[in-house]
């Protein structure tokens, strides 16, 4: 028996304007193909920190063969939301001193994501230009700072928008859509976040400390201009930028489980609950705590916020560098 024409338009109509089914993110990576099969149940979310790449077309070449390479990374993935870098950290005042690079307060960070358009009733997938280890470090912070204020929904396209270029996916280059979002906020979560003290205590018990910055700078050999000392942490292993990627094409990428943990057990790193990753100011060590915590799945990892910055600062001993 047909069914009546009026009936047929009528649930053709409903199902055109039902709800998009939110999708289930397979872990804290997620690769390019998966998000092009479940972009529609998820909010893509695109920090960085050149706001006018959002919108420039990518640019490509050809092999002899007549195929397709990418040689700049431009635009967005259709439907992404734009979040600027540059306010997702902010300065703050701890004990007398302003230290930058610290996380905001939960109703400054509610209302960045509010006006970038993030809703609460889907999954998060960050994604950002993706060309290089400190690129993918900053789409860690945006992760480990959802994660501190309770989203747990939430995963890293892997290798970011270079990788989606690369897989032969087309880019957008229309202006970002702000406002409207209802994403919100909760307690901050405050065994992922280690503080001054918490540093002070890790010296004097043994936990594990990650210096996530370069060689050079672990060793004492250059430093930051705002870092008062030169060197790392006293007991502390690095695991500096070019370990923590490797490129695929434009594209760096994080490696599998089982490198991370052949890499940790071949420099000495020990990955332990309540481990403390810490840089200059928390962005390189974003990268280096979703290693532990999220990839290697420590539980409790911790990111010192404030990091040489605030270690140095307030006056913070037992930094050593090559003469010690």
């Amino acid at each position: 028996m047909k069914q009546p024409l009026i009936t047929l338009a009528a649930t053709l109509l409903l199902s055109a304007c039902a709800p998009t089914q939110a999708a289930t993110l397979p872990g804290p990576l997620v690769d390019a193909r998966w998000l092009h099969e479940h972009r529609d149940g998820v909010t893509v979310v695109d920090v960085r920190n050149w706001l006018d790449g959002f919108t420039q077309p990518p640019e490509y070449g050809t092999t002899d063969d007549g195929q397709r390479y990418v040689t700049q990374v431009g635009g967005h993935i259709p439907g992404a939301r734009l979040l600027d870098y540059a306010r997702v950290r902010v300065e703050r005042d701890v004990r007398g001193h302003k230290i930058g690079g610290r996380v905001p307060e939960a109703s400054a960070f509610q209302a960045l994501m509010r006006k970038a358009g993030v809703d609460g009733d889907r999954p998060i997938v960050i994604t950002n230009p993706g060309q290089s280890t400190a690129e993918m470090d900053g789409a860690a912070r945006v992760y480990w700072t959802l994660k501190y204020f309770g989203e747990d929904e939430v995963a890293i396209l892997n290798g970011g928008n270079a990788a989606w270029l690369s897989a032969g996916f087309e880019a957008s280059t229309d202006a970002a859509a702000t406002g409207g979002g209802d994403w919100t906020a909760g307690e901050p979560r405050r065994e992922l976040i280690a503080e001054y003290d918490d540093v002070a205590g890790a010296l004097d018990d043994g936990t594990p400390l990650v210096d996530a910055r370069t060689a050079q700078q672990f060793l004492g050999v250059s430093k930051k201009s705002s870092v008062r000392a030169a060197g790392h942490l006293r007991g502390a292993h690095n695991l500096p930028l070019d370990l923590r990627t490797r490129s695929q094409g434009p594209a760096a990428m994080f490696l599998s489980t089982d490198e991370y943990r052949q890499i940790f057990r071949k420099t000495g790193i020990s990955a332990e609950p309540g481990t403390i990753a810490y840089c200059n100011t928390g962005h390189l060590a974003s990268g280096a705590w979703f290693i532990v915590s999220e990839i290697l799945d420590v539980d409790n990892a911790r990111l010192y916020d404030g990091s040489m910055l605030e270690w140095t600062t307030l006056g913070g001993k037992d930094v050593v560098g090559l003469s010690d």
